[in-house]
């Protein structure tokens, strides 16, 4: 019997393309907006340094305009145009599966396509828990650091008040001021998710031709994932409110080390043979408005917890300029 093993059906450039546009194009994540591929992070992704600096110009002031009048005497003060820095962190990933020759011949079957989907699916979850990590720290530092303008907490409400709903959202949003309008996204943990079904709050849509389908609540995509912060002593839940953009993102192959690798350890299994799959991109995943400090960091790339670290966030643009909300309440 013929036995189909992954060096002879993964064709490394292939499934690396196959990995890089996956995770690019096919995510909830993308199609929601909240997730912006940005040309400058993919570039600085192949180039050297684990960081980035980001230039940025501030906005003009509000200033009240000058009054005019007919005294020669009396000259104009003018304004400035001020800049600042967003720092970029990147991380370095790496994630391999292995299987025995003898379990693939027994199966007899291809493994391609299903090596693909769940690898691709692998890393579109890896970018998702970034993401989310990323926003447990940026409200992490905003309270500890900007008196947690960005936050809304009804959780010490009593009674119904206390409670995740369509009006708490709209509040929350309502830190952006006159900016609440650009929220189109809403990440939350599964157990509010769970209730909102129950309370037909949840709709599905289908944002383009294709079989992906998109939950929204009160027409907002929903992302729902238990890394969202959840208080089990207090029962509060943290979800997030997020505008197009709100994060950009970059994803590559390695410069030096291969995309994909397939290594071949004939001796393994008694000499039956075993395979392994090594994956690896370079991800940066990283809020409009902050820059990463690089605080607390022991390894080569920030790992989830560190992500999530109020340390190594600082906000360096004023709230409104975030399109980003996040509502703390009770379910």
């Amino acid at each position: 019997m013929a036995t189909t093993q992954l060096i002879d059906i993964i064709e490394p450039a292939k499934f690396t393309d196959y990995i890089l546009q996956n995770s690019m194009e096919r995510t909830a994540l993308v199609q929601a907006g909240i997730l912006a591929r940005n040309a400058v992070i993919e570039a600085q992704l192949n180039a050297g340094a684990d960081s980035f600096t980001v230039p940025f110009w501030n906005d003009l002031a509000d200033d009240e305009a000058d009054i005019v009048n007919d005294n020669p005497a009396t000259n104009s003060t003018p304004g400035k145009l001020t800049a600042g820095k967003q720092v970029v962190r990147k991380s370095f990933l790496h994630k391999s599966w292995s299987s025995m020759n003898l379990a693939s011949e027994i199966a007899g079957a291809d493994a391609l396509g299903r090596i693909q989907s769940r690898a691709g699916a692998y890393w579109d979850r890896q970018l998702q828990r970034r993401l989310v990590g990323t926003m447990n720290g940026i409200l992490a530092d905003n309270v500890a650091s900007d008196d947690g303008d960005m936050l809304l907490d009804i959780s010490g409400e009593t009674g119904d008040a206390a409670k995740f709903s369509a009006a708490a959202v709209i509040d929350a949003a309502g830190t952006l001021g006159d900016q609440l309008g650009s929220i189109t996204g809403i990440a939350m943990h599964g157990d509010l998710y769970r209730a909102a079904l129950k309370a037909d709050l949840i709709e599905f849509v289908r944002p383009s031709e294709g079989s992906l389908t998109l939950p929204t609540f009160r027409g907002l995509v929903v992302i729902q994932d238990d890394a969202m912060p959840k208080d089990d002593v207090a029962g509060t839940y943290v979800t997030a409110l997020f505008g197009v953009g709100a994060f950009g993102y970059g994803v590559s192959a390695p410069r030096i080390a291969a995309g994909t690798e397939v290594e071949n350890l004939p001796s393994s299994g008694n000499g039956g043979g075993q395979q392994i799959l090594h994956s690896r991109l370079n991800v940066a995943v990283h809020p409009a408005g902050f820059k990463w400090t690089e605080t607390s960091v022991v390894d080569e790339s920030p790992s989830l917890a560190e992500l999530a670290a109020a340390a190594n966030w600082a906000r360096v643009v004023e709230r409104r300029a975030v399109p980003l909300a996040f509502l703390k309440s009770k379910l």
